[in-house]
């Protein structure tokens, strides 16, 4: 699981993507219902125009709104997706099959570590100091007022065995992990068929992780 991430600095961001940061992404720290970004096959990458890029960027809602959505408020419970139920899930079934397939840049991301008996924030990110490109699913939406919204959700698969995640979430409770992608699969992630989708959901190598713990939740600076 993971409801709190921090995103690269946006010049960071644009060197590593060579693309352009969306007006509405204004947020470093991103929470369920906050505007962060996701990377996407460019719609038109096809076409054979090379002014075409290869991918784009869009600021989206985290927390995933499939086309039923009423408002927006559905984003506070969608923004993790269940690798093994996320083919069934209403919420996210539609993205799978279409295989909308993201990549969520995080220089961060926050677990809780309950070890001592209480939540410690416990900082997670690479240890080269690479940003995080995290595989997700992103969705398109309107609103009642006819409005297209962006949304996108992380993929998670389970890491009651993993060497470093199995420490966070509280004692008794499932572990999860988010699906980190090594950089040379981005691309083929971003071109994969939703028949081929499940050969990404691996776990990422424990030794290439490391975790700071955090003296407080760090507050939103958008």
């Amino acid at each position: 699981m993971c409801s709190h991430y921090r995103t690269p600095e946006q010049a960071v961001f644009r060197g590593t993507w060579a693309v352009e940061t969306p007006s509405l992404w204004t947020k470093t720290d991103i929470w369920p219902g906050y505007r962060g970004v996701f990377v996407r096959r460019h719609p038109h990458a096809d076409v054979g125009d090379e002014a075409v890029p290869p991918q784009e960027a869009q600021a989206g809602i985290f927390g995933l709104l499939p086309h039923w959505s009423k408002d927006e408020s559905l984003a506070k419970r969608t923004y993790n997706a269940r690798s093994e139920t996320v083919a069934e899930k209403p919420s996210f079934r539609d993205a799978w099959r279409k295989a909308q397939h993201c990549i969520i840049p995080a220089a961060s991301i926050y677990e809780p570590d309950w070890r001592s008996g209480k939540a410690v924030p416990t900082r997670i990110e690479r240890a080269d100091g690479v940003d995080l490109g995290i595989a997700g699913l992103w969705e398109s939406w309107r609103n009642p007022a006819g409005e297209l919204v962006y949304s996108y959700t992380m993929l998670t698969i389970n890491a009651d065995e993993h060497p470093l995640m199995k420490h966070y979430h509280r004692p008794g409770d499932e572990k999860r992990m988010v699906v980190i992608l090594p950089r040379r699969l981005y691309d083929p992630w971003l071109d994969a068929t939703a028949d081929q989708s499940m050969d990404f959901m691996r776990p990422f190598p424990a030794d290439r992780l490391q975790a700071h713990a955090e003296s407080r939740q760090p507050k939103s600076t958008g």
